[in-house]
């Protein structure tokens, strides 16, 4: 049996949820479930305990024990078969504004995002080049707040429907993008507050899709 109290193993997740700066919404989604299961997990503790795959699940993505999270010691695996069935995206401490534009600073991951391959291949991103960086500013809320995460799909770097990180300059926005005529592309904002700004198209450099978020309730 595990040593955890099923008390202490919500406040555990809702440490490592914290910890990492994930949203219990997008846990849930990762792990195939609706988004409010792991918040209604922690919150008011149904289910009682965490299904076996949902806890594998879990424990792979924070590297953790399973038996921090309801599981016994045994039942946590570290074999090669085990870590391959998942993708280490690297963490970038770089940040895209949500506003007039922020200044890439290194590129040098300092941290990374375990996902499964079988959510990136149900998600259609399975041969996606993946990697995590900060949103800042509140021009794309409230789709993107101050301080989520999101991963960029830079393998897809055409103009398309779609919310993209671009670079104009040396500053990085993130916006969604709309075809403005020929050779020509507008930068429109989710907060309305922010009126659209519109480039020729050779004048930005699309990053890629923004395909997923990850943020504190």
């Amino acid at each position: 049996m595990s040593e955890y109290s099923h008390h202490d193993v919500r406040q555990r997740l809702l440490d490592l949820a914290t910890g990492r700066g994930v949203s219990l919404a997008g846990l849930s989604d990762m792990i195939g479930r609706n988004s409010s299961y792991l918040q209604q997990f922690i919150r008011k503790g149904s289910p009682r305990k965490l299904e076996e795959g949902d806890r594998r699940a879990l424990a792979e993505f924070f590297g953790v024990a399973e038996s921090e999270l309801g599981g016994v010691e045994e039942k946590y695996h570290t074999s090669s078969a085990s870590r391959s069935n998942w993708v280490e995206v690297p963490r970038l401490p770089v940040e895209a504004a949500a506003g007039s534009g922020a200044v890439a600073s290194g590129e040098q991951p300092f941290d990374s995002f375990r996902f499964s391959r079988r959510w990136l291949r149900e998600h259609g991103l399975e041969r996606a080049q993946l990697s995590a960086i900060t949103v800042m500013g509140d021009s794309m809320e409230p789709l993107l707040n101050d301080g989520d995460e999101i991963l960029v799909d830079t393998a897809q770097r055409t103009l398309r429907d779609g919310i993209h990180v671009v670079r104009v300059g040396d500053a990085l926005m993130v916006k969604r993008l709309a075809a403005a005529g020929p050779d020509r592309v507008v930068l429109l904002s989710q907060n309305y507050a922010y009126p659209p700004q519109e480039f020729a198209l050779c004048d930005i450099e699309i990053v890629g899709r923004v395909v997923w978020k990850g943020g504190r309730l």
